[in-house]
C-alpha cells in the first residue's frame, strides 16, 4: 500500500511563506484525487484544496490567491505552496490521495505536518 510522508512545515511570521511537500512510497497515477488538508486547533479536519478526479485544481475560498497546489507525477509528489500566512492558517495540514476530492473517499493520509504562523 503506498504511504504518504509530508515534510516542510514549521514556524513563520504572519505574511510569510512555506512549501509544504508530499512524497509517496509508490506511484500516484492510481490515485484519481489528491489533496491537502488541514486540521486547526478545536476545529475540523477542513479541504484546503486539491486535484480532482477530472484533473482540476479545486482550492477552498479561504486560500484562493494564497495558495497553490502541484503535482509531479514523475517524482510520485504533490506541493502546497503557501503564501501571505496569517495566523489562521495554523495547522496540522495532511496529504491525502483517493478516488474524488472528498474527505469520506480519500483512501491514503500522510501523518500530517504542523504549521505555525506567529503574528
Amino acid at each position: 500500500q503506498v504511504q504518504l510522508l509530508e515534510s516542510g512545515g514549521g514556524l513563520v511570521q504572519a505574511g510569510g511563506s512555506l512549501r509544504l511537500s508530499c512524497v509517496a512510497s509508490g506511484s500516484i497515477r492510481s490515485f484519481n484525487a489528491m489533496g491537502w488538508y488541514r486540521r486547526a486547533p478545536g476545529k475540523q479536519r477542513e479541504l484546503v484544496g486539491g486535484f480532482t478526479s477530472t484533473g482540476v485544481t479545486n482550492y477552498a475560498n479561504f486560500v484562493k490567491g494564497r495558495f497553490t497546489i502541484s503535482r509531479d507525477n514523475a517524482n510520485n509528489a504533490l506541493y502546497l505552496q503557501m503564501n501571505s500566512l496569517k495566523p489562521e492558517d495554523t495547522a496540522v495540514y495532511y496529504c491525502a490521495a483517493g478516488n474524488l476530492l472528498i474527505e469520506s473517499r480519500m483512501t491514503t493520509w500522510g501523518q500530517g505536518t504542523q504549521v505555525t504562523v506567529s503574528s
